[in-house]
């Protein structure tokens, strides 16, 4: 039986793997993505104090699974960990996060703390790709698709593009290459 909802959900999304189109700026930010987060962690690892570097050695262990499964679903905790940039390594508290399962992907959403984000998880080349805007708690979200193609951010309001992977059923991350503001690579890490 859970064989075949697996199945189904890996068919529904396969088929719709491109139902958002990626705007070019986010598009150069992946194709960066192992440069930026070598550089980063590198940065991170030599900087951050000795707290901060087992919790990022923590959230980056373990091996990435397939992606979509329907354990997602429900409430998470997460936790943003922002490498070089600003500071060598800044590892927050937990704050809320939600995802649920539709016909084309993963709609996910940090819904406490100052800084949010809110978008879709959906397959392109072969990888989980998140697509979303950020949004301090202040301002309204938006979506990924009605942002204008020159669109590059404020201090409020900032596309986001992140690679997603589930670890097990209690554990995943999204690591951000190059995000818009003060850091050079971004981990929200995931559990429950």
């Amino acid at each position: 039986m859970k064989a075949g909802i697996l199945a189904c959900c890996a068919a529904l999304l396969a088929s719709a793997a491109t139902s958002q189109e990626i705007r070019p700026q986010e598009q150069a930010r992946l194709e960066r993505f192992e440069r930026v987060a070598g550089a980063a962690l590198l940065e991170a690892m030599a900087g951050g104090s000795a707290q901060d570097v087992a919790a990022l050695g923590e959230a980056l262990s373990g091996v990435p699974q397939v992606a979509f499964d329907p354990s997602l679903a429900g409430e998470w905790k997460c936790r943003t960990m922002k490498l070089g940039g600003l500071t060598a390594l800044t590892v927050y508290t937990n704050f809320k996060c939600r995802m649920s399962l539709d016909n084309t992907g993963v709609v996910f959403e940090k819904l406490t703390g100052s800084q949010r984000t809110s978008g879709r998880i959906e397959m392109r080349d072969g990888r989980a790709v998140y697509l979303g805007v950020g949004y301090v708690s202040s301002s309204a979200p938006q979506a990924y698709t009605s942002l204008a193609p020159d669109f590059e951010g404020t201090g409020e309001v900032v596309p986001d593009v992140a690679v997603f992977e589930r670890i097990s059923e209690r554990r995943a991350r999204l690591m951000f290459p190059a995000p818009v503001n003060e850091s050079d690579f971004d981990i929200l890490e995931l559990t429950r």
